[in-house]
């Protein structure tokens, strides 16, 4: 497991997210940003909205994609 946070993920807090992949770390944010929306909170819907953005456009999101997987692979095990 490695450990990164929401800031590092391009969101504005320092939430720890844990995941084994590059992909799971991505559906952690994706998630984490999701839920905390969807509670009230207005400082991570600039990230959401930049998120669903690289959903909805996989080829132009694939440069933010590969820079958090090679992030990723760099970072130490917990």
């Amino acid at each position: 497991m490695k450990t990164m946070t929401c800031k590092q993920l391009g969101g504005p807090c320092d939430l720890s997210l844990s995941a084994s992949s590059g992909d799971e770390i991505i559906k952690a944010q994706d998630a984490h940003l999701k839920e905390i929306v969807a509670s009230g909170d207005t400082e991570h819907q600039s990230a959401l909205n930049d998120m669903k953005g690289r959903w909805k456009k996989p080829i132009a999101g694939m440069g933010w994609y590969r820079q958090v997987k090679r992030d990723f692979k760099m970072l130490p095990e917990n």
